[in-house]
């Protein structure tokens, strides 16, 4: 009795005073730093995600909308060994300047304020390159939706850009999106009672009602000479994933090192968490563009 007591009462301490090992929680393998940057008269603020042992680089680059600081997927990135800047979009978050974006009309993709993002993007990259151990690290752009327009500019006007990672982002005119998505209408069931030609009819044809310069990503695309990946879902009602594929299918044809990986199944958001296979496929692209620089 007595040592079945004394059984007991040890049971008992080791639950009070907490002699149990303690959980080891896995500590993050790359530090944060916030910073700031400037462009255009507007101080634009955000965090580098820096790996202990870096591959690669990225700017992440906003899709449409009051977008802040991608977190999430940065910190997925440097868990990979690919060292990150995200900031807070223009006028977004603590970031100075004006914000343009849907909420306040269709000047979010006027040609004015794609190039003004496309000017953040670029310095963005400069700032990151700051933090990398040295050149031979490459930088690369990775963007959302609307980044399709901005991304191209970004690294027709930064040579130190040397990939670009494109989730769900048109290879068509800002004109053309805009017709796509009146006709879709946000209709999730879409692709159920439509085909690729009822929408290559409307996007050639439907009246235009906004009124502005159209923006063609082609007219840098077709400058550039560095790698790009574009990730696409197939049941997308915000871009028209047909029409883009075909164009980019034109532009690797007439050489330019640009692939593209569709995901039947998927609509726009590629990115989201709940499709882990198109975020892996684009870390391991990157990934691999790393190692052929190392082995120079």
């Amino acid at each position: 009795m007595k040592s079945y007591l004394f059984f007991l009462l040890f049971c008992f301490s080791i639950k009070l005073f907490g002699q149990t090992a303690p959980e080891v929680i896995p500590q993050p393998d790359f530090t944060t730093e916030d910073i700031k940057f400037t462009n255009a008269g507007a101080v634009l603020e955000g965090t580098v995600f820096k790996p202990k042992h870096i591959d690669a680089a990225v700017v992440l680059v906003h899709g449409s909308g009051q977008e802040t600081r991608m977190v999430k997927i940065a910190s997925l990135l440097a868990e990979n060994g690919i060292a990150v800047l995200t900031y807070d979009k223009r006028g977004v978050g603590k970031s100075g300047g004006i914000y343009a974006g849907p909420e306040v009309g269709t000047n979010n993709i006027d040609s004015a304020n794609l190039k003004l993002l496309a000017l953040d993007a670029s310095v963005a990259a400069r700032a990151l390159s700051t933090f990398l151990p040295n050149s031979k690290v490459p930088i690369g752009l990775m963007g959302f939706s609307q980044a399709g327009w901005v991304i191209p500019v970004a690294a027709k006007v930064n040579n130190k850009i040397k990939f670009m990672v494109l989730f769900s982002c048109p290879v068509v005119t800002t004109l053309e999106q805009l017709r796509f998505q009146f006709y879709t209408n946000g209709d999730s069931k879409f692709w159920d009672t439509h085909t690729e030609a009822d929408a290559r009819k409307h996007i050639s044809s439907d009246a235009d009602r906004y009124q502005f310069a159209a923006t063609d990503p082609r007219d840098a695309l077709s400058a550039l000479s560095i790698p790009g990946l574009w990730l696409f879902g197939g049941r997308d009602i915000q871009i028209p994933v047909g029409l883009s594929t075909e164009r980019l299918n034109l532009l690797k044809t007439s050489g330019k090192p640009y692939q593209y990986q569709l995901f039947q199944k998927l609509g726009h958001n590629t990115s989201s968490s709940k499709s882990p296979e198109t975020t892996n496929f684009a870390i391991q692209w990157i990934k691999s563009l790393g190692a052929g620089t190392k082995k120079k």
